[in-house]
């Protein structure tokens, strides 16, 4: 009788212990869950709504825009750059208050974000992306970002868009050997002198030294990549250059509307596209 009380104990302490455990394990789902959620914000337009989810893997560009969304500092700016097939791209605060005609583009607060590159994103359809300025540590612009609509691909243009990123690379590794920092002084010498016939004849002549450099991993586009570039489309040619940092979970058909616009000889709309509003979706 005292054994099988003893047995019925040990019994009953097992269920508990296995109870623990199964509740333990879906407390820590649950905090596992809540961590990872993304946050949310809905993009009003001229031409309708766009929801976007922001990457946890890239907090800095998140939190940024975060941060500018509650600010509304996105409130009345135009997309001031439009290519069919390619992207949209909006953000500077001079064109809030711009008329017809007026060149925009450079345009942006006093900070960069460093860059925040992933090897799991990539310029699909339909992702958001930080704008930059050709600098070396390809830091990203604080307020201009852009939409990927892209197209679809296949094998010869997906290894065309490898070709690509890997020649953007090797000049970025080339830029980051100590033997070559006078390169970098120069360009930014010609930069801020606003000397642009300078800055770039050194462009085309770094690219160019930069075709022979080996010393650096040269980037393979990833099959599961593929498959989406072939499926839904995008623009891969600029995956490991500019930082993605979230996507468009509600409303690609007005992206697709947005980049069908008549443009002029610089991509800017002919009649302006108005970004109303942009604020967290809580």
């Amino acid at each position: 009788m005292k054994q099988l009380t003893k047995r019925k104990g040990v019994f009953w302490t097992f269920l508990v212990i296995l109870f623990l455990l199964g509740f333990n394990a879906c407390d820590s789902k649950k905090e596992k869950e809540t961590a990872e959620a993304r946050k949310t914000v809905e993009m009003v337009t001229d031409y309708g709504t766009i929801i976007i989810e922001l990457y946890n893997e890239t907090p800095q560009h998140r939190d940024n825009f975060i941060k500018l969304a509650v600010d509304a500092a996105y409130d009345s700016l135009l997309f001031h750059r439009v290519i069919q097939n390619f992207m949209i791209q909006g953000g500077d605060p001079d064109s809030k208050r711009s008329q017809p005609g007026d060149t925009l583009g450079d345009g942006d607060l006093p900070y960069t974000i460093p860059a925040e590159f992933n090897d799991s994103l990539f310029h699909k359809k339909g992702v958001l992306a930080a704008a930059r300025t050709g600098n070396p540590e390809r830091a990203s612009s604080s307020m201009q970002f852009y939409i990927v609509q892209g197209r679809l691909l296949n094998d010869t243009l997906l290894l065309g868009a490898e070709n690509t990123i890997n020649e953007w690379l090797a000049e970025h590794h080339f830029l980051q050997e100590p033997v070559n920092k006078p390169f970098l002084d120069a360009l930014q010498k010609a930069e801020d002198a606003e000397n642009w016939e300078d800055y770039v004849q050194l462009r085309d002549s770094i690219s160019n030294l930069a075709r022979s450099y080996e010393n650096f991993e040269r980037y393979t586009i990833p099959e599961a990549h593929r498959k989406v570039y072939k499926s839904i489309g995008g623009t891969p040619f600029l995956d490991q250059n500019y930082t993605v940092f979230g996507e468009v979970v509600k409303g690609l058909e007005v992206v697709d509307s947005i980049a069908k616009v008549q443009t002029d000889s610089l991509d800017r709309p002919i009649a302006d596209v108005r970004i109303l509003s942009v604020r967290p979706v809580e």
